[in-house]
């Protein structure tokens, strides 16, 4: 269960001397009744609402409650039985001609004959891999969900979430592809949370390819094999997740892939699972490094929710060394070898761009443009889809070129097989606040540079 509250002045100052006002909640996805009530005291008088597998021919509710060290005090509880999750649907639209338009609609055949139809949607099919032409991507993570109706829930936990949704909305005609690289709706265990986020992110989703990655709020459960075991996910273990989103994941419940994209190539890690040197994990992020033709795909970009490269956060700089703990340690060299041009993160709410850079050295002193040998890999930090800002460390990291406390996204334009454009926007104006170019020919990508070449010797 979850509740949404507004104060009774919230359109009318005047409430509190008239006792009259009005108030209006968007109701998504009516599977059952809703429940309002109207009550006084503010926020020191609260409800606990729980599910359970007990009726009350089974077994008598109750709480008991009192303040800390206190005698306790009964009280019963009412029962109204529980909010059906409804029911998951996928198909798979196969054979697709690449770069194509198509229309779909939605629909239920019912056991009488007739049917019931969805609104129609239309989207066009991906690029082929290598496909020469002009292609859109947008990266962001953390971003969660927020009330249009001027609601509120227990904690306001995203507060810039309506506005990075509404930029790419407004900005649908020149997007081609969304990653959402974790964190997804924060929902936490809350099944109507999902019912919101989706019903937020439908134009966007309906539209274009909407590609999500693994984060702690989707996966962490004591218990189940995640990485870290802590209770971030509110006990979702990964499940809504992957039963709502598709990728192509070879085992879902182990959410890394690899995904192509006309030009570009993805390699998403799933960093709620070990990543490090000898596990099945960086075996795949090997595989989809080194697989890829550059000649065609020259755009290699590596993704995980957590920070497995560089970031100034506040914590992170606490352990010194700027990254989640046992972070880059096995991957770098991966980063290195096969010459990833930017590497993704979120977990950290904020943004930040390091330079191209390799074992904690910038290996190229432009900031604005980059051209020739790929020498170092750019780290980008991009959580600010919408949840509270994460702060800085006071540490001045002399890798770090831009910083912004504010909530924003990534668009990374491919305008042929040797011209990329970065751009950073705030989700407030939907301006571009950092931004940097990469030119260059297929022969930079062979060009060898430190560790970033098979050894030789003379015999060999």
């Amino acid at each position: 269960m979850w509740f949404l509250y507004q104060y009774a002045n919230y359109s009318s100052a005047d409430y509190a001397k008239t006792g009259k006002a009005s108030l209006k909640f968007q109701l998504i996805n009516q599977r059952a009744d809703f429940s309002f009530a109207l009550f006084g005291g503010g926020l020191s008088n609260m409800t606990v609402t729980w599910t359970s597998g007990y009726n009350i021919d089974e077994a008598v509710p109750f709480v008991e409650w009192g303040s800390k060290g206190h005698h306790k005090t009964r009280a019963p509880a009412r029962t109204v039985g529980w909010r059906h999750p409804g029911f998951i649907h996928t198909s798979f639209l196969k054979d697709l001609w690449p770069n194509t338009v198509y229309t779909y609609t939605i629909g239920h055949l019912l056991s009488n004959g007739s049917a019931v139809w969805g609104k129609t949607y239309s989207f066009r099919s991906s690029p082929y891999p290598g496909q020469d032409s002009l292609q859109r991507v947008i990266i962001f993570g953390d971003m969660g969900k927020a009330e249009r109706d001027g609601s509120n829930e227990y904690s306001n936990y995203q507060p810039g979430s309506l506005n990075t949704t509404d930029q790419l909305i407004n900005d649908l005609k020149n997007i081609d592809i969304v990653f959402h690289i974790g964190d997804i709706t924060y929902a936490n265990g809350y099944i109507s949370q999902w019912d919101q986020f989706t019903a937020q992110v439908e134009p966007i989703a309906s539209t274009v390819p909407y590609m999500i990655a693994s984060g702690n709020h989707e996966r962490d459960w004591p218990g189940t094999g995640s990485f870290y075991g802590g209770t971030d996910s509110g006990g979702e273990c990964g499940v809504p997740a992957e039963t709502m989103f598709y990728v192509p994941a070879e085992n879902r419940a182990k959410f890394w892939y690899s995904t192509d994209y006309g030009m570009f190539r993805f390699c998403i890690a799933d960093s709620e699972h070990d990543w490090r040197e000898g596990t099945e994990q960086y075996r795949f992020i090997e595989h989809c490094l080194a697989s890829v033709d550059r000649k065609k795909q020259p755009w290699l970009i590596f993704s995980a929710h957590r920070v497995l490269g560089y970031s100034s956060d506040k914590y992170y700089g606490l352990g010194g060394s700027f990254e989640e703990p046992m972070g880059r340690e096995s991957l770098q060299k991966l980063w290195q070898k096969y010459k990833v041009d930017i590497a993704f993160y979120g977990h950290v709410h904020n943004y930040e761009r390091s330079c191209p850079i390799y074992q904690n050295t910038c290996v190229n002193s432009e900031k604005s443009h980059y051209s020739g040998t790929v020498n170092g890999t750019i780290h980008v930090v991009v959580g600010g889809g919408g949840a509270h800002l994460s702060e800085y460390s006071p540490v001045n990291t002399t890798w770090s070129l831009h910083k912004d406390y504010d909530w924003g996204f990534v668009k990374l334009t491919a305008f042929n097989h040797s011209s990329l454009l970065f751009e950073y926007k705030k989700s407030r104006d939907g301006k571009v606040y950092d931004s940097f170019t990469i030119s260059r020919d297929y022969r930079d990508v062979l060009a060898c540079v430190h560790d970033g070449c098979e050894p030789s010797t003379l015999f060999f």
